[in-house]
């Protein structure tokens, strides 16, 4: 396939590039910088350009650009970044496919799991609702509204000969980069320990498997919609660091109070540390989807030794 990918420079980004060559796609990146290469095509989604002509004929494309969540303190004009680097981007890349004479076949772009909102214990996979915004409680979650806005603008891609799916990540781990790259130097110092109760549920996949999932999406025409990008084995925040801890040989008897995360992080705390989405890929079990690490310890096993 010919491949266009947008936000190639990321952890994932660059993880899915590699595996796409070598599978033998021929892969172009979407890049903001003046470009030479044959394989770059430059477009600025901040000021809304995009040469339609520039990316016709291609079989895939995958957006996987955005600010970053978990960096810096959730200031409004931080959150604005978030919601716009998000949103606009997707709608400038969905609304530019639609016109296309020759559009690809598939528009993979990313969400997150944030979709669902903090819901405890609550089982959630595709089929399940957000939380209406008329409940005081969702209205207050900044992702959950980002999230859907996000797929929402995806949405104008859609079209006779282009399926949309919207790739909803869970915690990416990685040594390379993400939540676990951030955890690990206190981790090894013995200063690691819960976050807030312990009790809300983390929904992870490793790298390697979630970019395998991408591959899966775009070379399966039945996956349309929202794709859930976790393991199939969603732990909590307390199961997930004493395991970490065990496989580092450490004590994880530091635990970090919700109080004081609230007071440093604000309601960045509250959205991506101590919010609870217990998410099962319930469509990438069903179209045959093979995952190489099910459960947290086998995967971290591998993740400290490679």
């Amino acid at each position: 396939m010919k491949i266009l990918l947008a936000g190639g420079s990321g952890l994932v980004g660059s993880a899915l590039h590699s595996r796409l060559q070598n599978d033998g796609h021929h892969v172009c990146r979407l890049v903001r910088r003046e470009t030479g290469s044959e394989d770059e095509i430059r477009w600025n989604p901040d000021a809304g350009q995009l040469r339609p002509e520039a990316i016709e004929r291609f079989d895939a494309m995958v957006h996987l650009g955005g600010e970053s969540i978990a960096s810096g303190r959730w200031t409004q004009g931080k959150m604005d970044r978030i919601r716009s680097s998000r949103i606009d981007s997707t709608r400038l890349l969905a609304e530019t496919i639609a016109k296309l004479a020759d559009p690809p076949r598939v528009f993979a772009c990313a969400s997150a799991i944030g979709y669902y909102g903090d819901r405890g214990d609550e089982l959630l996979d595709e089929d399940s609702p957000p939380r209406s915004d008329e409940d005081e409680a969702a209205a207050a979650q900044f992702l959950p509204h980002v999230c859907r806005k996000w797929e929402e603008a995806a949405e104008a891609a859609r079209g006779d000969a282009t399926r949309v799916v919207n790739l909803r990540f869970g915690i990416v781990l990685s040594r390379q980069g993400g939540a676990l790259r951030q955890m690990l130097p206190l981790f090894r110092l013995g200063l690691g320990g819960r976050i807030g109760s312990g009790k809300q549920y983390w929904s992870w996949i490793t790298l390697d498997d979630a970019v395998a999932a991408i591959a899966h999406a775009l070379e399966k025409p039945s996956l349309d919609g929202p794709l859930n990008l976790t393991a199939p084995a969603p732990v909590t925040n307390r199961e997930f660091t004493a395991t970490l801890a065990r496989h580092l040989r450490r004590p994880a008897l530091a635990p970090a109070p919700a109080m004081v995360l609230r007071a440093t992080l604000g309601r960045m705390a509250d959205e991506l540390l101590l919010a609870s989405t217990r998410v099962v890929p319930k469509r990438l079990l069903e179209t045959g989807f093979t995952f190489e690490y099910t459960e947290l310890e086998p995967a971290l096993d591998h993740l400290m030794q490679n």
